[in-house]
């Protein structure tokens, strides 16, 4: 299925939709990210590095979730809202595209292996990503609302 195909599938289904824009919901989001980044930490030095890949994860994708409220768009599809971080503000989706990969990989499948070191390199991921959401926020998102 093509991209925008999809995502007309997606939105026709409820699972995206235009929402008034709501900065204490964007803030709700970014702490909720904050938090399941610290989580995540607390998990790996205590050795439960699958359960730590989880909340990276999900670190990164609640800083998407805060864009896209930012400008109001509510989209309840983690897929969809990695591509509109891309088709909407043109910025580079591989980093959240790798972390829900492993997400998926550690949650849902037995046959892998995760170190301590997997877990320091994506937390460091999630980090970068972070940084980079909060460095082009401010300016792609006025660039895509004014043109």
């Amino acid at each position: 299925m093509k991209k925008s195909e999809f995502l007309r599938k997606t939105e026709r289904g409820g699972k995206i939709k235009l929402v008034e824009v709501s900065d204490r919901v964007k803030e709700s989001y970014l702490q909720k990210s904050t938090s399941n980044l610290e989580s995540a930490k607390i998990l790996l030095k205590e050795g439960k590095f699958e359960e730590s890949v989880a909340l990276i994860y999900y670190s990164m994708y609640n800083s998407l979730m805060a864009l896209l409220f930012k400008i109001g768009i509510k989209s309840e599809n983690h897929s969809a809202s990695i591509m509109l971080m891309k088709e909407i503000f043109g910025l580079d989706n591989s980093k959240i595209e790798f972390a829900k990969k492993e997400r998926l990989d550690k949650q849902y499948y037995i046959d892998f292996h995760v170190t301590k070191k997997d877990v320091e390199e994506l937390i460091g991921i999630a980090e970068e990503f972070s940084s980079y959401l909060k460095q082009q926020r401010h300016q792609r998102i006025i660039h895509t609302i004014i043109n």
